[in-house]
């Protein structure tokens, strides 16, 4: 497996060199131009710019986007551009995107505007989406290219994409093919035009020759740089996903604000306890509190410890750490049933530091209002005058110092701070508990709880209960109530197809959920064929988009036939098929997730505040931001900040949070960083302006990632 992160990373100098690009000397900084850390967003309202602007707003990069079918939006001239700051030239964006290589009329002034800004100040330019044409340094695919799908193609960095901006990846780049009925990805491939001066970073074969067309490029002419990107894609498809990093790093040069790592985190609810097995004839199951009136007989599903060393061994094969969410009244429980025996308690006790491990509470008791399961969906209990019966604070004190005690007793290494309720209870869930218990904030305080889970489908945000700060979780739609492959399908069948097809159809009923499946997935087959790739993929997507929100299992998914095992390889194995050993995932546990969802949190509402100030001026970035707002950037290795090297290494680049007491902040690039930013001016009389010839749309339209909602309740 590959996670040891490279220390040595290919700066723009390097680049420059590599692809025979003229680099001007560094400027001393009394003649450096100002460049501000913005990116100029220029849209067309279509799904090429606003997954770039979408991959800024993650990384925390502040943009400027300027929107061209809004008929009050502002000219793009010389003063929207540029202007003077205390004699200096500043130039107001340092880098510029466009939905195509020319979305403006033939002869526009804005065109030229552009033009003669990035030759000024040497300004990147992205190319969002459009045709291969000579106008953007390629021959039109009608000369030996291709236009049309490439739904299913597997794409490969080329030697100078991983030299340069897309070194992080190992090569391939697998383009979707989720549905084949619905065309996913539209592309033009083509090769250089003659005697342009363009570098393909990415290519993939055209069909019906041994050729390789290019779908990412750069294209140098008139003293300018354009990144050309010829095929579309929106924000969800797991090809831009892939890619998205090394555009962002091409614009910027490896100078910026913001900063993107990948995220991996699995927590593993109701370890010690036992988890109630669904019941293929009534469609339930027993012992839940929507399988009423004593239907059915539990039975329990609890881990073994053959399941304990298995995990282990799976742990150390792929350099990962479970977070263990325990109950502790599981063990006890079963001591007293088995005269004093609990082979599971004493073989993860006995392996306790090979995992994390959180508060579930003792008994995992539902923790909101006080519940009337007598009917389904339940209710609320009232009191006399009306009002919600809420489940008391000391109850809530009870469940939480009970459990913590145990846990210590058995020298479980706890972090007190961390807490997650059973069901994310507590908290509200709606319809039938709009609102928190107001005896839970007084109870996190009684014991010093500062991180709360909750469920990501019922509340993402994160947000203050007391003392607490939420984590959502992402629930997999590995149920909770199976422990077998066969027992996932047939509940996976009762709540996504029809009632015509014998399903609940609760997937006709609800609007959140996806479309029914097509017909019922086969018992025996339909796990590791259809459910296995789906989780994969839904999982995968949430780890290419830089989100580090946890994701949550149960104990009974790593019992029996370990159902869990097959998708966590999925997102192990299939990321690091696609990273290089640079660019490893990230597995934090949930106080430091919580960390990063604050910090980033309170940098995005700085940044739309427009209190956050940054520049370049030749070695030197400049970065002011309000008091106690984190300062986050991604910048070259070897950058210091008052003498002390700058952040931690990841994806060739350097990045992290530095704390901010509202002063300046000062980074000092390396010296080859001077090389990033060439001033070559254009030839006397070059003609800076080029055809409005628009790229011709795609005959289909991307899909984007449809996540179906989990049913079943996360006991």
């Amino acid at each position: 497996m590959k996670r040891t992160i490279r220390t040595t990373a290919l700066t723009v100098g390097a680049l420059t060199a590599a692809l025979g690009l003229q680099a001007g000397p560094a400027r001393a900084d009394a003649t450096a131009p100002r460049i501000d850390l913005r990116v100029l967003v220029v849209s067309d309202g279509g799904p090429a710019t606003d997954a770039i602007a979408a991959e800024l707003d993650a990384a925390g990069t502040p943009y400027t986007e300027v929107d061209l079918t809004s008929s009050t939006r502002p000219t793009i001239d010389a003063a929207f551009l540029a202007d003077t700051v205390g004699g200096r030239p500043r130039a107001k964006f340092q880098a510029v995107v466009l939905p195509n290589d020319n979305p403006f009329a033939a002869g526009s002034a804005e065109t030229t505007a552009l033009a003669a800004y990035e030759q000024s100040y040497a300004i990147p330019q992205v190319d969002a989406y459009t045709y291969a044409r000579p106008q953007a340094g390629l021959q039109v695919p009608t000369s030996g290219g291709y236009s049309g799908s490439i739904d299913g193609v597997q794409a490969q960095v080329t030697a100078a994409g991983r030299a340069g901006p897309f070194g992080y990846l190992d090569g391939a780049v697998p383009f979707e093919d989720s549905s084949p009925s619905v065309g996913e990805s539209y592309a033009y491939l083509s090769t250089p035009a003659p005697g342009a001066d363009f570098t393909p970073y990415v290519q993939a074969p055209i069909p019906g020759s041994t050729r390789q067309g290019s779908l990412v490029g750069e294209y140098r002419h008139d003293g300018r740089r354009e990144l050309v990107v010829t095929f579309v894609y929106n924000r969800y498809q797991q090809q831009f996903r892939l890619l998205a990093r090394g555009i962002v790093e091409w614009m910027t040069g490896g100078v910026r604000l913001g900063a993107s790592r990948n995220y991996f985190a699995v927590h593993v609810d109701d370890v010690f306890a036992a988890d109630d097995r669904w019941d293929s004839q009534l469609n339930c199951t027993p012992g839940d509190v929507d399988c009423t009136n004593g239907a059915g007989v539990p039975s329990p599903i609890r881990m073994t410890p053959a399941d304990v060393d298995h995990a282990t061994a799976w742990q150390d094969s792929h350099h990962f750490t479970f977070d263990l969410v325990y109950n502790g009244a599981g063990s006890v429980d079963q001591r007293e049933d088995n005269g004093g025996v609990d082979q599971l308690a004493d073989r993860l006790i006995a392996d306790r530091d090979r995992f994390r491990w959180v508060n579930h509470t003792y008994t995992h008791a539902f923790l909101g209002c006080a519940q009337n399961t007598t009917v389904v969906p339940w209710t609320c209990e009232t009191n006399a005058d009306g009002s919600t019966e809420w489940v008391s604070r000391n109850t809530i004190d009870d469940e939480i110092a009970t459990n913590r005690a145990w846990g210590q007793l058995n020298g479980l290494p706890l972090d007190n701070s961390e807490l997650v309720t059973g069901e994310h209870s507590g908290l509200r869930i709606l319809p039938q508990q709009p609102e928190d218990n107001p005896n839970l904030a007084p109870a996190l305080t009684d014991n010093g709880v500062g991180w709360l889970a909750s469920d990501n489908s019922r509340d993402p945000a994160q947000r203050q209960v007391g003392p607490a700060a939420t984590v959502a979780r992402y629930p997999m739609n590995v149920f909770y109530n199976a422990g077998r492959a066969s027992e996932e399908v047939d509940e996976y069948n009762w709540l996504y197809t029809s009632r015509a097809q014998g399903g609940s159809g609760v997937c006709e009923d609800s609007p959140a959920t996806t479309t029914c499946l097509p017909a019922p997935l086969d018992t025996g087959t339909g796990y590791h064929d259809y459910i296995v790739p789906l989780e994969t993929r839904i999982a995968l997507g949430h780890v290419l988009s830089g989100d580090p929100k946890p994701h949550f299992i149960h104990q009974s998914n790593l019992a029996e036939d370990r159902i869990a095992y097959p998708v966590l390889d999925g997102v192990l194995d299939g990321y690091d098929a696609l990273f290089a050993d640079n660019t490893p995932l990230v597995n934090l546990r949930m106080k430091d997730i919580g960390t990063e969802l604050r910090r980033r949190a309170a940098w995005a509402a700085a940044l739309h505040a427009g209190r956050v100030s940054a520049y370049r001026i030749g070695d030197t970035v400049t970065v002011q931001a309000p008091r106690g707002t984190d300062v986050t950037a991604t910048l070259p290795t070897g950058t210091t900040l008052g003498g002390t090297a700058f952040g931690t290494a990841y994806a060739g680049e350097t990045s992290g949070w530095t704390p901010s007491a509202g002063d300046t902040l000062t980074f000092a690039l390396p010296p080859s960083a001077a090389a990033s930013r060439s001033a070559a001016a254009p030839a006397a009389g070059a003609d800076t302006t080029r055809a409005a010839t628009a790229p011709a749309p795609p005959t289909e339209v991307p899909a984007g990632v449809t996540e179906q909602v989990p049913f079943a309740p996360d006991n």
